[in-house]
């Protein structure tokens, strides 16, 4: 299988926090075909700035030394991804969450979340929280 992280499963995984459950747990051990989105890059990066979110490191350098140690690739946004936005419906506003659904339903991605809202769109989940 191949898989999209979400942003908190990212930052849940980078922390090894207990919010994410044996089954998220293992694939991301298990040195699946996992990917990042640069959306998510691009929300740390923001929220990081803006001092929303605190890190051990600023994100240039921290999320690809944890790309490296989980082995997992990087997923450009494609503009075929941007216009795939406008296929969803309006379950709610976040442009980023809005962007990774796009991405996982383009690119035959299952999407690691713990986010209940993702559950309204017709897209594959591999649920990650508790």
């Amino acid at each position: 299988m191949r898989f999209l992280l979400d942003t908190a499963v990212l930052l849940w995984s980078l922390d090894k926090s207990d919010q994410l459950n044996e089954r998220a747990q293992k694939t991301l051990e298990g040195r699946e075909d996992i990917h990042l989105s640069a959306a998510s890059s691009w929300e740390i990066a923001i929220k990081w700035g803006l001092g929303k979110l605190r890190l051990p490191k600023p994100p240039a350098q921290l999320i690809p030394e944890a790309m490296n140690r989980l082995g997992i690739r990087p997923l450009p946004i494609a503009l075929s991804h941007s216009l795939a936005v406008t296929d969803l419906p309006n379950h709610h506003k976040d442009p980023f969450d809005r962007m990774l659904i796009a991405q996982a339903r383009s690119e035959g991605l299952v999407l690691m979340t713990a986010d209940a809202s993702f559950r309204k769109y017709t897209v594959e989940i591999l649920w990650c929280g508790k």
